[in-house]
Parts: C-alpha cells; sequence; structure tokens
C-alpha cells in the first residue's frame, strides 16, 4: 500500500513513510470492511463519517511539517487511524477531538488497547479547537467546513501550520495549507479533494 499508493504519488518524507508502514489500517475499519482495509479510498466508519484514504492521511501529514517536539492538534478523531499516524512521528504530542460521542469513545478505547496511550483524545466540538492546550505548531482537520474556523487560527503558533479542507458540504472542496505569520494566513492551494461535512454547533452557527 505505502509504496504503490503513497510514496509513488510523491509522499516522501521518510518519518511519514514509517508511519504509515507501522499503522495497521485494518484495526480502524470496521468488521464489513475488513477486505478493503488497505485499498486507496475511504470507507464508512458509521454515523456518516469515514475514515481517509491512505493517500490522503500520508499527504496532509506530510504537509504538517512536523519535527521533533511538535504538537499538533486533530480535529476529526473518527475511527482513531489519522491520529494513530500522527502518534507514530517521532517526538509528536497529539491531541485529537471527536464531535460525535459514540466515535470518541471507540476511538479512545481503541488507540489506548493498541498503545497509544500518550494521544490526548476527547469528545467535543472541534470548531472552537483545544484552548486549553493551545498552543500548536500544527492543526489538520479531516472533515469540511464551509469557512475557516477563526478559534483554530487563534491557537496556532506563530509559523504554525493548519492543513483543512474548506468548501459546500455534498460538493468537492479543496484543501489549503496556511501557515500563519503574525496575524496573518499564507494560503496554499493545494487542489480538490472531497470530504463529510464538518459538523458541531459551531460551525453550523456561521455563515460562508
Amino acid at each position: 500500500m505505502v509504496v504503490q499508493t503513497i510514496e509513488q504519488r510523491g509522499v516522501k518524507g521518510e518519518n511519514v513513510l514509517r508511519a504509515m508502514r507501522a499503522v495497521q489500517r485494518h484495526l480502524f475499519v470496521p468488521d464489513e470492511y475488513i477486505d478493503q482495509a488497505y485499498a486507496d479510498h475511504p470507507l464508512p466508519i458509521g454515523y456518516g463519517q469515514t475514515i481517509s484514504q491512505p493517500y490522503i492521511v500520508a499527504w496532509m501529514t506530510e504537509l504538517l511539517e512536523l519535527e521533533s517536539g511538535a504538537r499538533v492538534l486533530e480535529i476529526g478523531t473518527g475511527s482513531g487511524y489519522q491520529a494513530a499516524v500522527l502518534a507514530e512521528l517521532p517526538g509528536v504530542e497529539v491531541y485529537t477531538i471527536e464531535v460525535v460521542p459514540e466515535l470518541a469513545e471507540q476511538a479512545g478505547e481503541r488507540l489506548a488497547r493498541l498503545g497509544y496511550e500518550e494521544v490526548q483524545a476527547r469528545q467535543g466540538d472541534g470548531y472552537y479547537g483545544w484552548p486549553e492546550a493551545a498552543p500548536f505548531d500544527a492543526i489538520i482537520v479531516t472533515a469540511a467546513p464551509d469557512h475557516m474556523p477563526q478559534p483554530l487560527v487563534e491557537q496556532l503558533v506563530d509559523e504554525g501550520r493548519l492543513v483543512i479542507p474548506i468548501g459546500p458540504p455534498g460538493s468537492y472542496q479543496t484543501l489549503w495549507k496556511f501557515v500563519k505569520t503574525g496575524s496573518e494566513l499564507q494560503a496554499y492551494n493545494m487542489g480538490g479533494v472531497a470530504f463529510v461535512p464538518f459538523t458541531g454547533a459551531g460551525v453550523e452557527g456561521k455563515s460562508p
């Protein structure tokens, strides 16, 4: 999987490739999809959510530019797969939030069972980030809001990176990499993607 669907498509970071090899994706998908666990496409995990395709997980992880000592926040734990990949990066401190209570509970138990006790996981509305643990060197969002959640920007350190798909629900979105410089954001358009819609009181109470 790593060679054919990730490395050959341009992901080069050795730590990222090592992490993708280390995390067994079949442990994060429902039993009925085990036979598709290593196919390069998303899979349903219940409650209207999905586990992202392996290439997207690796690519977004590489875009975060994480080094040892970095603190990263993931919005949208899902099954816990992305959090596990992040936790395999050397010296990276991982925080993750899931809005769906059932998925948050399942992911927390799964991550602990698989030895990722150091991952800080909780249930909550990711629109507001994790202010008590901020600031973060990087934030990754694995569902698509229709606008930028401002609380996430505020929780980035200077020169922090934010990787997020933004666009209308039920359609393709644009994957953006933002780099915070002072009070400004430098935006890099990474191309079209398709993610499940961002849910939570924060995003639902806003307009584009």
